[in-house]
């Protein structure tokens, strides 16, 4: 079974009697056969599956290990167990009381807020500094509420980012107003799932006996809090403080770091053999990391005995030397593609590797840079789908008309709202069967001077000016043809738009939307559009060939999305994985490039680190923005663990773009690497006093 599987320290942690574990599982340790094995310890003394809530931080980890437990308990029973990342299981919990509830990818909510956002006139204020655009505010609030629980976000603003003191009003307007917009069309973002859900826990029994924890040294204050409201019976919380990388996103180290103190009768395991790396490089890990404090007391121990090659440290005269000479060593390696990474710390790294690979034709690919679903055509699919399926949803309406020549995300919401007023609160009555005694459905804004509101509406135009253009004798009578910012070709879009829906309807196939959306002469304007902007050159011209190109690439995408689409007979649930799975899969194979956060969880038989300089790793610039060098050896540590078998660590002296000198990465004299020298000493001190 799967305790018989364990060690000592394994088989002690899942058979704990405690209420509250934490178990400390450092850098391949086996933390996923301990969780297996607890689940399996729990099965066996009378638990029940569905009274197992196990939260993981990727809906794929959360896959495996249910398939983990498979293996003993069979499908039946393992299906039972809740299972996902936080945001996942919140999701699945509000939607079961609450069907309206539509969760918005962040892409989706920044559009709206840009639309709220574009709606105040900062330049009312007399001030030297530049108020915050629509997008960098909207990661702003978003931080706030993964970090901040006692404060509004007015005076947050004013405590953190005094020099936006004078905006802090107009900011939380523009906060206020977006939050009123979601609560009126049932929107929902990642963050708000979580806030939800713990509301929800304060007032619901859920019925768990206990709660696992993967990653926890990863949550942020709001998980943390969520995990609290839960109260569970029992908590089963398993993590490594050395590889707490996600601060920028709001972790909180210190929720690992005082598990004790918050449980006083808690019991800590240290998991402390380690089954992946060799010896070698699991030595040069513990050289580097113990630079920073030790938290919970631990020392690794080898398992894997063989004759292993010791860490390499690679040192070239320039940059692009580096990544050409690296290339070349990939090429010549005898480690399969598929079993070597290249981790970095920046991602000017990343392409000047990528490039390097390309050269030799060796086939690569980068995890952290645009998938699949993250292209501009296939989120375009998805969005006129999901309008489909849910009417209500503005911001996938929003999303495509900001592909109409003219019509920004402000421009498209008021013509969706026009279209709501027509159709008597219908988006789609008011396209087919608009109120004609409705005769101005665009109302004036009214105006706040102090709040930086401003109205900007013209005299509203007639349709006289679209009558050549071919549109349906019905659709031209639509009083939303009277905006004054429509053109002729804003206009047709909107036709199209039109004649695109009514040839959807009662259309049952997923597979079958998805071909017809993408034949269809509105995704013909958008798939044109695409491929012009990634053929123009610099000099504005367009290149034929790329274009031609970049629509053939286009074309395959939406094949590969029938493709997605053929296995499912519903519409939901169809998107539903497309909207929650797509994070979860990845494109392409070969040589795995990686950002240090993308290689978490990892492991390779090959390994390179790249530009290991100072200034870049550790990356300076981010720690004077609020990282920390702990942070950043943290970083490092999880980048050389990866490594099973062959480690290299590669620096360059210098850059001739930048005409810009390099020293090696502090990490590399802590490592033993670099002999410590009076440069070492003045490079620590330098950063010390910038620090300070």
């Amino acid at each position: 079974m799967a305790l018989s599987r364990l060690n000592p320290e394994q088989y002690a942690a899942a058979t704990s009697k405690a209420s509250k574990n934490l178990i400390i599982a450092s850098a391949g340790t086996g933390k996923t056969s301990t969780i297996v094995g607890r689940i399996a310890y729990l099965l066996q003394n009378n638990v029940q599956a569905h009274e197992i809530l196990l939260l993981t931080f990727t809906n794929k980890a959360a896959a495996e290990m249910v398939e983990r437990v498979a293996e003993f308990f069979g499908k039946n029973v393992a299906s039972k167990i809740d299972a996902g990342t936080f945001h996942a299981v919140s999701y699945r919990w509000l939607k079961k009381y609450d069907k309206r509830v539509v969760l918005k990818q962040q892409r989706e909510l920044k559009t709206l807020f840009r639309s709220v956002h574009e709606k105040r006139n900062f330049n009312r204020i007399d001030v030297e500094e530049t108020p915050y655009g629509g997008n960098h505010l909207y990661d702003l609030y978003s931080f706030y509420q993964n970090t901040e629980l006692q404060k509004d976000f007015e005076t947050w603003i004013k405590e953190n980012y005094t020099e936006h003191e004078h905006f802090a009003m107009i900011y939380a307007d523009i906060v206020d107003e977006f939050e009123a917009l979601k609560r009126e069309y049932g929107f929902v973002n990642f963050n708000d799932l979580l806030l939800n859900f713990r509301t929800m826990c304060e007032t619901t029994t859920l019925g768990y006996k206990e709660v696992l924890v993967d990653e926890y040294q990863d949550t942020n204050a709001l998980q943390g809090t969520l995990v609290d409201a839960m109260n569970p019976p029992s908590l089963f919380c398993v993590g490594d403080y050395d590889q707490s990388i996600y601060a920028f996103n709001g972790a909180d180290i210190g929720i690992i770091g005082n598990f004790s103190k918050k449980f006083p009768d808690a019991k800590v395991h240290t998991l402390t053999k380690n089954y992946r790396s060799s010896a070698p490089i699991l030595s040069l890990a513990t050289r580097v990391i113990e630079h920073n404090e030790r938290i919970y007391p631990k020392k690794l121990e080898v398992t894997r005995d063989f004759p292993a090659q010791a860490p390499k440290l690679l040192v070239y005269e320039e940059l692009f030397d580096q990544y050409h000479a690296m290339a070349a060593m990939i090429r010549d390696t005898q480690t399969q593609h598929e079993d070597i990474a290249v981790i970095f710390r920046n991602n000017s790294s990343a392409d000047g590797i990528e490039v390097g690979l390309r050269e030799l034709d060796i086939p690569c690919k980068r995890k952290g840079g645009t998938s699949f679903f993250d292209a501009r055509e296939v989120k375009a699919v998805l969005d006129l789908y999901t309008l489909l399926v849910n009417e209500s949803d503005m911001m996938a309406f929003i999303h495509i008309f900001e592909f109409a020549r003219g019509i920004g995300s402000a421009v498209a919401k008021e013509l969706y709202s026009a279209l709501k007023t027509v159709g008597n609160g219908s988006m789609f009555y008011g396209l087919y069967a608009p109120d004609e005694s409705i005769r101005n459905p665009f109302e004036k804004r009214k105006l706040n001077a102090q709040l930086g509101l401003f109205d900007e509406f013209a005299e509203l135009g007639a349709v006289g000016k679209y009558a050549k253009l071919g549109f349906e004798a019905k659709f031209m009578k639509n009083p939303v043809l009277k905006h004054p910012k429509l053109t002729k070709e804003s206009a047709t879009f909107l036709h199209n738009f039109y004649l695109l829906y009514r040839d959807l309807k009662g259309i049952k196939q997923p597979k079958t939307i998805v071909r017809k959306i993408a034949a269809s002469a509105l995704f013909t304007y958008i798939i044109d559009l695409l491929a012009t902007k990634r053929a123009t050159l610099k000099d504005g011209s367009v290149d034929e060939k790329q274009k031609s190109e970049a629509q053939t690439r286009i074309t395959r995408k939406m094949l590969l999305l029938e493709e997605l689409a053929k296995p499912y007979s519903e519409h939901e649930r169809f998107l539903n994985a497309m909207i929650l799975g797509s994070s979860d899969l990845t494109q392409g194979e070969g040589v795995n490039l990686l950002s240090v956060h993308a290689s978490k969880g990892l492991e390779y038989k090959e390994v390179y680190v790249v530009d290991l300089m100072d200034g870049r790793f550790p990356n300076r610039k981010l720690m004077q923005r609020g990282g920390s060098l702990d942070e950043e050896r943290r970083l490092f540590y999880v980048a050389v663990t990866r490594a099973k078998d062959i480690l290299y660590l590669s620096y360059a002296k210098y850059d001739k773009i930048k005409k810009q000198n390099f020293m090696p990465s502090q990490f590399l004299y802590e490592a033993g690497l670099v002999p410590k020298d009076e440069a070492y000493k003045k490079m620590v001190l330098s950063a010390m006093e910038k620090e300070e």
